[in-house]
């Protein structure tokens, strides 16, 4: 899902001085996670979710008494804490004035507006920067509570993401890396977005971060596991990114700033932001798999490009050389990703992340550059880039040729991509023919005649999935420390 929803409305103010002057703002915020305030402040916030309801409103009115000592817990929490977060003075003042307003009008639905335009997090892109952050939220693939949750978080902005960022523009996109969490957080949610906040009015969004070090922690165990399973012999570099979590956490954010920047770029036949729309869910499996894949062109020729510069006698710099080195393990990643833990998380119901990851792994399959032979998983690797590609090819000559169609036709040539390559449901209406009275109606009809599991596990993956479920469920709440 893209996070590159608008342009910033405020000036970008980076944080600027002497490297000195920087990395005495990075110490101010060490250790924070043991600091007594943010302890309270954690169990104030845990006490006062107990309170509310669904939309973040106490309506007990018995409740109230108890919910006002839980924020002014927390107000004079942040109040204590905000010294070692001076980046963020204005958002921790607007917070703790959203706070009392809140609870002085009796705790009905949260306006936390105030607070979530002063927080700029994308100002601060610096590697180690933490920052505080607590709103009344639902929490994407955690929560559907609009509950307050409190967030320690760790900025990931190594110096050759930062070189990689003047070449891939994304000014909304924030790395991070989760410190501590108050329960929404303890889930499969790996994003901080502003429009989970609960708000009176919607603002011009302005930033969206993504938990690398979630993202990194949970490939690493489903990897680690998919391939002892089916006996996948990984590369060197490969095998090191299941060690390495750093180094995992570092090609995810390259693997995802062009990931989140290709949703508004290309030949695009409708809104970007389709995820908002109602329409077939393999329509939103080919545009997040147009994105990997995206990213993932973009890592073979950055890869192309560097290593020329090596022949050709060139010293590359020290960001050149690990993005040269990020570059060659993004392949890896959003392969294994894909096919490995994508493909088999989450249920059957509409689920395009895991229709992406099948399709993906039904091209490599049928084009000859991955073989399932005698129980053993092979991946011919040198090969595999010339293969992905040309699947991301053939999406972008849908969407491409797809600019003079009418919508539901856009629909139905996708339908038939998808279907050249997994076979669908054998009761799917769309693969028999959808009829003339849906062809003939509104767009709606198509959606529904769409089965919630149009296109079913492979018998490769339904064996799969039943040995890797313990590990796929044992990723919820995951951290890089795990």
């Amino acid at each position: 899902m893209s996070i590159n929803a608008a342009h910033p409305t405020r000036a970008h103010k980076a944080i600027v001085g002497e490297p000195e002057v920087v990395e005495d703002i990075r110490d101010l915020a060490r250790d924070v996670e043991d600091d007594p305030s943010w302890m309270l402040l954690k169990d104030a916030a845990i006490a006062l979710q107990s309170l509310q309801v669904r939309d973040g409103s106490v309506p007990d009115q018995g409740d109230v008494p108890a919910a006002r000592m839980h924020v002014e817990q927390i107000v004079a929490a942040v109040r204590e804490l905000a010294p070692r977060f001076p980046h963020d003075a204005a958002y921790l003042d607007a917070l703790a004035g959203d706070l009392l307003r809140w609870s002085a009008e009796g705790f009905g639905v949260p306006d936390f507006f105030d607070s979530l335009v002063a927080f700029q997090p994308q100002e601060h892109r610096i590697d180690g920067l933490r920052h505080l952050v607590v709103f009344p939220m639902y929490t994407q693939n955690g929560s559907p509570n609009r509950h307050l949750e409190a967030v320690l978080v760790e900025v990931i902005w190594p110096e050759f993401i930062a070189s990689l960022e003047s070449d891939y523009t994304n000014r909304l996109f924030v790395s991070l890396r989760l410190v501590d969490f108050t329960p929404g957080y303890d889930t499969n949610s790996a994003v901080l977005f502003p429009e989970t906040v609960a708000m009176r009015e919607v603002p011009t969004f302005t930033w969206g971060a993504i938990f690398q070090d979630r993202e990194a922690a949970r490939y690493r165990r489903v990897v680690a596991a998919a391939s002892e399973i089916t006996h996948l012999d990984l590369p060197e570099d490969a095998a090191r990114m299941l060690n390495d979590q750093a180094l995992t956490e570092q090609t995810f954010v390259m693997w995802d700033i062009i990931h989140d920047r290709t949703h508004m770029r290309g030949d695009l036949p409708f809104d970007p932001f389709m995820i908002k729309q109602r329409m077939p869910y393999f329509l939103y499996a080919l545009e997040e798999l147009r994105c990997d894949l995206t990213a993932f062109r973009e890592c073979v020729r950055i890869r192309e490009r560097l290593e020329g510069r090596i022949r050709a006698g060139e010293e590359l710099s020290d960001p050149e050389q690990e993005m040269l080195r990020h570059a060659g393990l993004a392949l890896y990643a959003v392969v294994l990703d894909r096919i490995f833990r994508f493909a088999i998380t989450g249920s059957r119901v509409r689920n395009y992340d895991g229709l992406g990851g099948q399709l993906l792994f039904a091209w490599l399959h049928r084009h000859g550059v991955l073989h399932w032979t005698d129980t053993r998983l092979t991946i011919d690797w040198e090969a595999i880039p010339d293969v992905v590609v040309a699947l991301a090819d053939a999406i972008d000559r849908l969407y491409w040729e797809s600019i003079d169609r009418p919508k539901t036709a856009h629909w139905l040539a996708a339908y038939e991509l998808v279907r050249g390559v997994l076979t669908p449901h054998p009761a799917s209406h769309w693969a028999r023919g959808l009829s003339e009275e849906i062809l003939a109606g509104p767009p709606s009809g198509y959606t529904d005649a769409v089965r919630e599991d149009e296109f079913p596990l492979s018998m490769f993956y339904e064996a799969l999935e039943k040995k890797m479920r313990p590990v796929i469920a044992s990723t919820e709440g995951i951290r890089g420390t795990d």
